[in-house]
């Protein structure tokens, strides 16, 4: 980014109303919904990391990116059928080059007792870090907590690690997958138990396993022990102030957002942008120049299709659109039966790495994928 921001940790309030961002008119043709009107930015391609296996691991999904000494990495949940499932693992695979993967390893192993899912990903130093979520089959109301496994060459891991608070007790809910560096910290968001409420939460330990506070934040409604916002990413605007946009679960299919003005210590009540999405994880961040991005499928509706990111210059308006993936006719549907699966491309996330934006998510829920784009044509205005 241009700049670096540093802000002292005052705690503020916005005015309800106050949209932390919105999207220029016209910049989505929702009378075209396989592409929206938007066009795919020069160079963008696709990499199929791995691909489902009929009767052995038919539901992959999750994908989450890291680069780690040279090689980019992707983690995913995988299953035989279902989603959730009993026998649910975490995998990942390696590249070099961004488009030629290794076959997976087992990341974290399926539990007995608990259903293992992605968490994420850091690294300090030489040490990487993969986050696992961990959710406990007989916990109710349904939720989880996260763990640590960590490693000095990205092949053999340790032994896994409960992340803890600065008061020294175990993060009490699983780790978002998005993991952001902002003013000499890292910031990111639980789902905190009983059950699934979204809360943010910031670290001054760089390597993420300790020292972990909650960021003032207050959740616009609870239902059934689950928040309305959800599967938060962020960016950081040209202001300094932090956004954290939300997964709306009360289907205004929408995009919510809250902003912070303190490094992520205390945050704005969430708003309804005017952002289409389709109640689903999206992802956000920064080009190298600053440039605020959001990922997301903006159908305005439960479809995941198409795949889209929407960009803005200063972070307060969104004004350009590029495509990475249609929907309808230039895609394919599932080609195997199971439960919760669906049609599209599903919970994106990102990285920059070596000139290119990459996007990872799961096709179908079957098929991890990787769309590259390269920066130079995404900062064409």
């Amino acid at each position: 980014m241009k700049k670096i921001f540093s802000t002292l940790l005052i705690c503020y309030s916005v005015a309800a109303g106050a949209q932390p961002f919105h999207v220029a008119p016209g910049v989505f043709d929702t009378g075209k919904p396989e592409t929206l009107g938007l066009v795919v930015a020069k160079g963008t391609g696709s990499a199929t990391v791995y691909r489902g296996q009929q009767g052995e691991s038919q539901y992959n999904h999750g994908a989450v990116l890291f680069a780690y000494d040279g090689t980019l990495l992707v983690q995913w949940q995988s299953s035989v059928r279902d989603e959730d499932a009993t026998e649910t693992r975490v995998l990942y695979a390696t590249s070099r080059d961004g488009l030629n993967w290794s076959a997976p390893k087992v990341l974290a192993a399926a539990r007995d007792n608990a259903v293992v899912t992605s968490g994420g990903w850091w690294a300090q130093g030489k040490k990487l870090h993969a986050f696992i979520n961990v959710w406990p089959r007989k916990l109710e109301p349904r939720g989880g907590y996260a763990e640590v496994i960590s490693s000095d060459d990205g092949e053999t891991w340790g032994e896994p690690v409960r992340p803890r608070f600065a008061s020294g007790e175990p993060l009490d809910g699983v780790i978002e997958q998005d993991f952001h560096e902002y003013c000499g910290r890292l910031v990111t968001a639980l789902h905190r138990q009983p059950g699934l409420q979204v809360t943010p939460v910031f670290t001054g330990d760089p390597a993420g396993l300790k020292g972990w506070q909650l960021g003032q934040f207050e959740n616009l409604s609870v239902k059934n022990h689950v928040s309305r916002e959800l599967e938060p990413s962020s960016y950081q605007r040209e202001d300094g102030t932090l956004v954290m946009v939300f997964r709306d679960q009360q289907s205004s299919f929408r995009v919510l957002a809250s902003e912070s003005k303190d490094c992520g210590a205390s945050w704005s009540p969430a708003e309804e942008t005017n952002l289409p999405d389709s109640r689903a994880k999206q992802s956000a961040g920064n080009l190298p120049d600053g440039t605020a991005y959001i990922v997301n499928n903006p159908s305005g509706s439960k479809s995941r299709e198409p795949l889209a990111i929407t960009l803005s210059q200063d972070g307060l308006t969104f004004d350009r659109a590029f495509l990475l993936r249609a929907g309808g006719r230039h895609s394919v549907g599932p080609r195997y039966e199971g439960l919760y699966k669906r049609r599209g491309f599903s919970y994106p996330k990102s990285l920059v790495w070596r000139g290119h934006l990459y996007v990872a998510y799961g096709e179908n829920k079957e098929d991890i994928v990787v769309t590259r784009v390269p920066l130079a044509s995404l900062n064409v205005n």
